[in-house]
């Protein structure tokens, strides 16, 4: 029920609709945070909505989340996938958009939540014509990721360098995952860290929890005794070809049991080039039966997915947070992750999973193995991980989100009473 003194929000997601499917290019963790944090707002009793630039004109302008909540799709550019960089000289056209949508709705927006640093450019505009206060998160930063670039695509140009800066300069209050990221946003781009607030990424608990993996492999249809998981974007920084390489190292012979699978979900419809290049490598490594990529699936069909697995894998260069390893945690399901940025923090090393050194796929394989191999100890790491998930639910997460923005209007200084839901997770 929406509650009428509570104040409406504006969500700002301009590159990528929290509606899409997960595992493209430019769908991942942002979309799930947005969606969700964006949904247990409306049910707790705010109005939001979440503005992102139209891709697909068959898509209806307004998309109901659910109650209170809602996705306006913005013609900016073209209706149609565009390189990130490119959506730069679109900036304006999707603010007047906002504005002209606000206008023709009567609507007064107290706040705007932007996300991703081509939103928190259109973040800045819109803050200053309304005379509102900006919340943004990052996600990621352009300055770590071409730190851990490996060619030139992987490179983020210069303008979102600058823009970040910017935008960690004017926007009223950051909103950081964990005090890893915290610390890098104040190296990177000079925040303020007392306008920064840290804030986890949340977990859905009542679609992510654990069930019988016997009967989710035969839904999925997955064979073997031994289901390894990795769940993304295939993209050069998720460290897919470390993955394949470990995974060639543990079923080398004599060294792992011949049923061993890795399932890979993610990836662009149509055969995309990231999924090529690691479909040829697997088969350079001698490991193409053992991989089965299943290509982008949709929020519901994850769960089944999770509970198949034996493990998790996340052997990523850099992650902020690592969302899918919250999602693999809250479905009983260890995670062997990089020990980069969030995953540091998000997985707790030899309580909920384990941590290696990014990039060494000998490492990796040897911890993988040795959890295969010690079904007692996976299982506890489970039922820790349970445990450990189990306080990221979204209700406490929206409950401090809304703490933090009664910091900036006070209007909601003190609201408590929608986030009841909180109290049953802890």
């Amino acid at each position: 029920m929406i509650i009428p003194d509570l104040p409406r929000l504006a969500f700002l997601s301009v590159h990528t609709c929290p509606l899409a499917a997960l595992g493209g290019k430019e769908s991942g963790g942002m979309n799930v945070y947005v969606r969700e944090l964006a949904r247990e707002l409306g049910r707790s009793g705010f109005e939001v909505d979440v503005f992102t630039r139209s891709q697909d004109p068959a898509i209806p302008r307004v998309v109901s989340l659910g109650e209170g909540a809602r996705v306006v799709h913005l013609e900016a550019g073209p209706a149609r996938p565009v390189p990130r960089p490119t959506q730069v000289q679109y900036l304006a056209a999707f603010a007047d958009g906002v504005e002209a949508f606000r206008q023709a709705g009567g609507i007064e927006y107290a706040l705007v939540h932007s996300h991703y640093w081509l939103s928190g450019l259109v973040g800045l505009d819109l803050a200053r014509r309304w005379g509102r206060p900006l919340v943004h998160m990052f996600h990621t930063l352009g300055a770590i990721k071409n730190g851990v670039a490996r060619g030139s695509s992987d490179v983020e140009p210069g303008e979102r360098l600058l823009a970040e800066t910017r935008i960690a300069a004017g926007a009223d209050r950051i909103v950081a995952s964990n005090l890893v990221e915290r610390a890098d946003l104040a190296w990177h781009v000079r925040a303020s860290t007392a306008r920064v607030a840290v804030i986890p990424c949340g977990v859905d608990t009542e679609l992510f929890y654990p069930d019988d993996a016997r009967r989710a492999r035969a839904r999925l249809g997955i064979a073997g005794d031994r289901v390894l998981l990795f769940v993304g974007r295939l993209t050069p920084i998720k460290g897919l070809e470390t993955l394949l390489r470990a995974l060639a190292a543990l079923t080398a012979p004599g060294r792992a049991e011949p049923s061993v699978r890795l399932v890979v979900v993610g990836g662009e419809k149509g055969g995309h080039d990231d999924t090529r290049a690691l479909r040829r490598l697997a088969g350079e490594l001698g490991v193409s039966d053992r991989v089965e990529f299943r290509g982008q699936q949709p929020q519901d069909a994850l769960p089944d997915y999770y509970r198949a697995a034996d493990l998790c894998l996340m052997p990523s260069r850099y992650e902020s947070f690592g969302m899918v390893a919250l999602e693999a945690m809250a479905s009983g399901v260890p995670v062997v992750a990089s020990r980069v940025g969030g995953l540091a923090v998000t997985v707790q090393d030899g309580v909920t999973g384990l941590l290696v050194p990014e990039g060494d796929f000998e490492a990796l394989a040897r911890a993988v193995g040795s959890l295969l191999r010690d079904e007692r100890r996976r299982h506890g790491l489970g039922l820790q991980a349970v445990e450990w998930a189990r306080r990221f639910g979204w209700p406490c997460i929206a409950r401090q989100v809304v703490e933090l923005y009664g910091e900036l209007v006070p209007a909601l200084r003190g609201v408590a009473r929608p986030f009841e839901r909180c109290q049953s997770l802890l």
